[in-house]
């Protein structure tokens, strides 16, 4: 979170991401003052640090960087070099998978989690905004909600979204999924949400966004930075299923049994389909 972040925070906020960076142990030693005079800074920039990692405050930067400094391994993500082989490809493929889901399970608040399942448990409809491979992610999310007989909506064209949208109302939720958080289209559609009193989430890989600032609820992905081949979305869309599916079997426990019914009933419809109009 930190390494992520750190190019983008404030001069005073990023002296003491790096000296946390660079000592770690010490750090978890000392109180928010403390740490603000090693780093040549102050307690007040250390408590704006938190805020700007979205922490509960300065025990929980200490509780993750502690957390941290038990891992005893960290392959990180491994990149591909030329012509390289199928075998190599497939364990850092499987590897950087991992470390994705990993990440994002540790990045995730179980109380921001809870209020996005709330949302989506109780709204009129749904809508999934994503551009591009999180157009993808926007796709699946319609298409596991549907089959619980939510009404939802899944939007890459920008223009149809903002169509909807400017229709809506406060009964429905708008998710705008964006790894970079800096989707200007996607952060726009949910300006427009909340201008309609719509509820709204966003999910991004971690820290400070445009998409981010215009959600009441905010999730998060892996953020670690992609390797080479960032355009095929490969880490960013392991994450961003992840936290959809977890949205989506915590709805699905809540409405237990009529998530089953719905859920058999659509796998029959399935099967009538695909079975030539034969039902058995």
């Amino acid at each position: 979170m930190l390494t992520e972040m750190l190019p983008s925070l404030p001069p005073s906020e990023r002296k003491i991401a790096a000296f946390i960076i660079e000592q770690p142990e010490e750090a978890i030693k000392l109180t928010a003052q403390e740490l603000g005079k090693r780093s040549d800074t102050s307690g007040a920039a250390v408590i704006r640090l938190c805020k700007s990692l979205d922490l509960k405050g300065f025990q929980d930067l200490k509780f993750r960087i502690a957390g941290d400094l038990q891992k005893t391994t960290n392959e990180g993500f491994r990149d591909i070099r030329p012509d390289e082989g199928l075998q190599s490809i497939i364990e850092k493929m499987t590897t950087n998978s991992i470390q994705t889901i990993k990440e994002t399970a540790e990045l995730l608040q179980i109380d921001e989690l809870e209020k996005a399942v709330q949302l989506l448990l109780n709204a009129k409809k749904i809508h999934f905004i994503g551009v591009g491979a999180s157009g993808i992610i926007a796709k699946d999310a319609q298409q596991k909600f549907l089959r619980i007989n939510k009404t939802v909506h899944a939007f890459s064209d920008i223009h149809m979204a903002a169509t909807l949208v400017a229709n809506g109302d406060e009964d429905e939720v708008v998710v705008g999924i964006s790894f970079s958080g800096e989707t200007n289209e996607v952060a726009k559609v949910l300006e427009l949400a909340k201008q309609k009193n719509m509820k709204t989430i966003s999910l991004t890989r971690y820290g400070s966004s445009k998409v981010t600032e215009q959600a009441d609820i905010r999730l998060y992905t892996s953020a670690t930075r992609e390797p080479t081949f960032r355009s095929g979305a490969t880490s960013s869309r392991i994450g961003q299923l992840q936290v959809i599916d977890i949205l989506f079997m915590r709805v699905a426990t809540l409405k237990y049994d009529e998530t089953v019914e719905y859920i058999d009933v659509t796998r029959d419809a399935i099967d009538f389909i695909t079975q030539n109009g034969k039902k058995k």
